[in-house]
């Protein structure tokens, strides 16, 4: 099996170097509800050529998201802030492992700049992780925002954000009070897998960092997501959206993983739609004001949409009785 080289500094060297000791396993054949065009069609290009003039960095490439095609095609893109080289390594992520380049003072503007050319309503910005730097960030997140904002304020902001680990709380604070209209941070797994799939993570520390969003500002949509198809039980992804709920999560999504290359965690079993459907009904019974739940589902998919149907979700709820923004009813 041939190593995946990255040439992001100009050298040849593995994209993942902290794999390179890892026993490879097969890549299982995807069944046919996991089939996808390849992308090509002119709007996958014209978003391709903004992206690239604006010398921007997207989770759709770094992350090999197989909804790339559906996405650009709708100039619909989730540009990936602070650089292409994260300091974690995560057993299923895609992005390149490594000591990432210092912050560019220069890319807020130029996100902005794209995403009021692409004319998005509605626009998801996530970021690599960065340990290395005091704040993890969170201060050019803000500025991100903010930039967003002023040139294009009709545009709503969905952010997916680190988990800003071992840093001062102010951090988080920081982001939250950005005000973006959806703040997204992922569980990805159960707490059980944690070691293994998300081992620099802590999961109560994420389920905190989205309950201090609901702490500060109660009116600001949350979001988080869990991949399925890892070896986690049923009761297991269960008892994460019950954690979700306690933290006053509004919405969550649930998809199928996909293993990278032979040196990323194994796939342990495809999960059948069917699955995904009763995982989608009984996320619903517990109270979310949203689920998407199927082997495509990804954080930023359908994003604009799924952001219109939350606001209606919750115009119902607030309509229907008592009960908070984002808070679980009895």
């Amino acid at each position: 099996m041939a190593v995946v080289i990255d040439n992001l500094s100009g050298a040849v060297r593995p994209r993942h170097p902290e794999k390179q000791a890892n026993p490879e396993t097969p890549l299982l054949r995807k069944p046919e509800w996991l089939r996808v065009r390849a992308p090509g069609s002119a709007g996958y290009n014209a978003t391709r050529d903004i992206v690239k003039a604006h010398g921007l960095v997207t989770v759709c490439e770094e992350a090999a998201c197989p909804n790339i095609g559906e996405c650009w095609s709708k100039s619909h893109a989730t540009m990936m802030i602070m650089g292409e080289v994260c300091t974690r390594a995560c057993a299923f992520c895609n992005v390149a492992t490594g000591k990432p380049n210092p912050l560019d003072a220069t890319e807020p503007a130029r996100v902005a700049e794209a995403v009021a050319k692409m004319g998005l309503k509605h626009v998801v910005i996530t970021s690599v992780d960065r340990d290395d730097l005091a704040d993890g960030g969170a201060a050019h997140f803000a500025a991100v925002v903010r930039a967003i904002r002023a040139a294009a304020p009709q545009t709503t902001v969905e952010i997916l954000t680190p988990d800003f680990l071992r840093k001062p709380v102010e951090a988080a604070h920081t982001v939250i009070d950005a005000k973006p209209d959806v703040f997204n941070h992922n569980l990805e797994t159960v707490p059980r897998l944690y070691l293994s799939i998300r081992p620099g993570a802590r999961y109560y520390h994420s389920l905190r960092l989205l309950e201090r969003v609901k702490e500060r500002d109660r009116a600001q949509f949350t979001k988080s997501g869990v991949m399925v198809g890892l070896g986690e039980s049923k009761e297991e992804v269960m008892q994460v959206m019950d954690d979700m709920r306690s933290a006053g999560v509004d919405f969550i999504t649930i998809g199928q993983y996909l293993q990278p290359t032979r040196r990323h965690a194994p796939i342990e079993r495809f999960v059948h739609p069917d699955e995904f459907h009763a995982y989608e009904e009984i996320a619903r019974a517990k109270g979310f004001l949203m689920v998407a739940a199927s082997p495509l589902t990804r954080s930023s998919h359908h994003a604009g949409e799924d952001f219109a149907r939350l606001q209606a979700a919750r115009t119902t709820q607030d309509q229907a009785g008592p009960g908070m923004h984002g808070e679980p009813r009895a």
